[in-house]
C-alpha cells in the first residue's frame, strides 16, 4: 500500500511540475475577454485544449468532450469552479485570442528546447502550408497560408507565420525570421525563399542559408548552371591558379519502388556569377544531379536542381545532408498535420479559430515529438495519450525537460 501511494506521489508532483511550466508559458498572453461574465480562466482553457488537442481532440466539440471525460482530474488541478469549459468557450476563447500573442508563446517555449541540441550545425527548414479547411467562401476569406520553421533534428515547430491576404511568403518569411534565435544555424528553402531580402534576414541574424534556385531566378540559374559546365572543363581546371576545386558526394537511396542515385556537388568559384554581389554573405554554389530508376520499369529520369549558399567553411557532406534534410519539414510536420491531425478537413473560421488551431497543433506535436521512446507514429501516440493518463502526463513532463 505504501509503494503505490508513493507511486501516486509521484504521479501527483509531476502533473504539478508539468501544469505549472505551462501556466507559466501562458501567464502573458493577453485575456482578449471583458472582465464582467468571464467563468474560465484563460490559463484553465488553453491547458485544456492543449491536452485535449494532445489527446486527439482536433476540434471544439471532441475538447468539450475529453474535458468531460476528465472532469474530475481536470476540476483537481486547475481553476474550473464551473467544470470544464463547453465547446462555445473553447471557439469564443480561440477566436477573440491574438494569435501573434499566442505564436510568441510557442516560439519561446520550442526555442528554449532547441537551446538544448548539442548537436552542430543546426538545420533550420522554412515552407509553407495551406489549411484547406479554413477556406470561407461566404465570408470571402482565403484559406490560412502559414510559413514554418522546423527544426528536424529535435522535430520542433521553432515558429509560424501567417501569410496576409493578397501577400506571399516572400513577405512572410522575413517577419517569422526576425522573431527567431537563428546564430549558428543554416536555413535551408525552396524558391519562394530564394529571395536577396530573405538572404539579408539570414545573415544578419547570424545564420547561413542554402536556397534552392529555380526559373524565378533565371539569370542566377543561368549563372550557376555556366559554373558547373566552366569548372569541370579539363582546360579551365588546368588554368586555375586560385585552387577552388569542386567538392563532390554520391548518395544511394532504394525505396518507393526506385533506385535513386544523387551526386551532390559544391563549388566555391563564383567568377561567373554576375549577380553575386547582390547576395549578402554568397560563397558557394551547388548542382544536384538526381538519377531515378523504377524497378517495375526500369525507367531511368534524370534531374538536375541548383542552390546557392552562404558560411566560409562549408562542408559537401553537410550540403548534402541539408538539402535532403530539408524534405523532413513535409514528413514530419506537414504530413503529420493532415494524416494525423486531419487539418485540411478542419472547418475552423470565426475570427482567429484558424490560426490559433493551428498554433495548437503544432504546441501538440511540439510535446509528442519530444518523447524519445516513442515506437509508434503520431496518430497512434495520440490516441494512447487518450487512453493512458499516465502517459499523456509523461509527455507534458518530457516536454519540459
Amino acid at each position: 500500500m505504501a509503494r503505490v501511494t508513493q507511486v501516486q506521489q509521484i504521479e501527483r508532483e509531476n502533473e504539478q511540475q508539468a501544469l505549472a511550466f505551462f501556466e507559466t508559458m501562458l501567464a502573458r498572453l493577453p485575456d482578449p475577454r471583458r472582465r464582467q461574465g468571464v467563468r474560465y480562466p484563460l490559463k484553465s482553457v488553453v491547458v485544456i485544449a492543449l491536452m485535449a488537442m494532445v489527446c486527439g481532440s482536433d476540434d471544439a466539440e471532441a475538447m468539450q468532450l475529453w474535458g468531460e471525460a476528465n472532469a474530475p482530474w481536470l476540476c483537481g488541478m486547475l481553476e474550473l469552479p464551473h467544470g470544464p469549459p463547453s465547446q462555445d468557450v473553447f471557439l469564443a476563447v480561440f477566436a477573440s485570442l491574438d494569435p501573434s500573442a499566442f505564436g510568441r508563446v510557442l516560439s519561446a517555449w520550442a526555442q528554449l528546447l532547441a537551446a538544448q541540441l548539442k548537436q552542430e550545425p543546426r538545420h533550420i527548414a522554412v515552407d509553407g502550408k495551406t489549411s484547406r479547411g479554413s477556406f470561407d467562401a461566404q465570408a470571402q476569406q482565403p484559406a490560412i497560408h502559414t510559413v514554418s520553421a522546423w527544426l528536424g533534428e529535435r522535430g520542433l515547430v521553432l515558429g509560424a507565420h501567417k501569410t496576409e491576404v493578397k501577400s506571399n511568403e516572400i513577405t512572410a518569411i522575413p517577419e517569422l525570421l526576425r522573431t527567431l534565435d537563428l546564430r549558428g544555424a543554416t536555413l535551408t528553402m525552396d524558391t519562394m525563399g530564394c529571395q536577396t531580402d530573405i538572404a539579408q534576414v539570414i545573415t544578419d541574424g547570424g545564420a547561413h542559408y542554402l536556397l534552392a534556385v529555380k526559373d524565378n531566378q533565371p539569370t542566377l540559374r543561368q549563372d550557376i548552371a555556366t559554373t558547373f559546365v566552366q569548372t569541370q572543363q579539363q582546360e579551365r581546371c588546368a588554368l586555375d591558379d586560385a585552387g577552388l576545386p569542386c567538392e563532390t558526394v554520391t548518395e544511394n537511396d532504394k525505396g518507393h519502388g526506385r533506385v535513386e542515385r544523387r551526386t551532390v556537388t559544391l563549388c566555391r568559384d563564383l567568377r561567373w556569377l554576375s549577380t553575386a554581389e547582390r547576395w549578402p554573405g554568397l560563397s558557394f554554389v551547388v548542382k544536384v544531379e538526381r538519377e531515378r530508376t523504377g524497378q517495375a520499369t526500369q525507367k531511368t529520369s534524370i534531374e538536375t536542381a541548383f542552390y546557392i549558399g552562404s558560411g566560409s567553411m562549408p562542408n559537401v557532406t553537410d550540403v548534402a545532408r541539408f538539402i535532403r534534410g530539408h524534405w523532413s519539414i513535409e514528413t514530419g510536420l506537414h504530413w503529420v498535420l493532415d494524416v494525423a491531425f486531419h487539418e485540411d478537413h478542419l472547418r475552423h473560421r470565426a475570427k482567429n479559430t484558424a490560426q490559433n488551431m493551428t498554433t495548437l497543433r503544432h504546441f501538440a506535436i511540439n510535446i509528442i515529438k519530444q518523447d524519445k521512446t516513442r515506437k509508434v507514429g503520431v496518430a497512434t501516440a495520440r490516441k494512447r495519450a487518450g487512453w493512458d493518463r499516465n502517459y499523456l502526463v509523461r509527455l507534458l513532463v518530457g516536454a519540459i525537460a
